[in-house]
């Protein structure tokens, strides 16, 4: 049997999670409003040989994101692409949950952000507000504040039409 590494094999920011990796066309740009909007703190990055971003890390919350240009010969030649280059379309939405819904909301917005739907309470227990980035990608951040059995979700939602 081989031998086991001393280190984790799974690091502790990744160990409950699947990671979104989301291709942008300008990940600088991007990096910079994720810090602004959603108080995105950058871990690394790591810059691709004829200039732009090949691969960064940035953490919303206790959320890893990775992301990198879609531009990029590297990426290209995996078939990679941003939101744009599917006709502005995207087929992922990124859920985040944080304490202050609507101060995310506010900061979002005014670092570039377009509200799809502000912030409201949803049937299913949590405080939701709906955006797109200025990439393209569709965010989804909620505040729980109540637990609500699948019975009532149903109920509310079947209520509600």
């Amino acid at each position: 049997m081989p031998e086991r590494a001393a280190h984790a094999e799974i690091p502790d920011r990744y160990r409950y999670a699947v990671i979104p990796h989301i291709m942008v066309d300008d990940a600088a740009a991007a990096i910079d409003f994720y810090q602004r909007a959603f108080d995105a703190r950058e871990n690394f990055r790591l810059g691709a040989p004829g200039g732009g971003i090949l691969h960064a890390e940035i953490t919303i919350g206790k959320s890893a994101l990775m992301l990198g240009d879609a531009g990029l010969d590297e990426a290209e030649n995996a078939s990679f692409a941003a939101p744009t280059a599917l006709g502005g379309g995207t087929s992922v939405t990124l859920h985040v949950f944080v304490p202050d819904v609507d101060g995310v909301a506010e900061r979002a917005e005014a670092a570039g952000a377009e509200i799809l739907q502000p912030p409201k309470d949803m049937f299913h227990g949590d405080r939701t507000v709906i955006l797109k980035d200025p990439s393209g990608h569709i965010w989804v951040f909620l505040t729980h504040v109540e637990d609500v059995s699948q019975e009532e979700i149903r109920r509310r939602l079947s209520a509600a039409g």
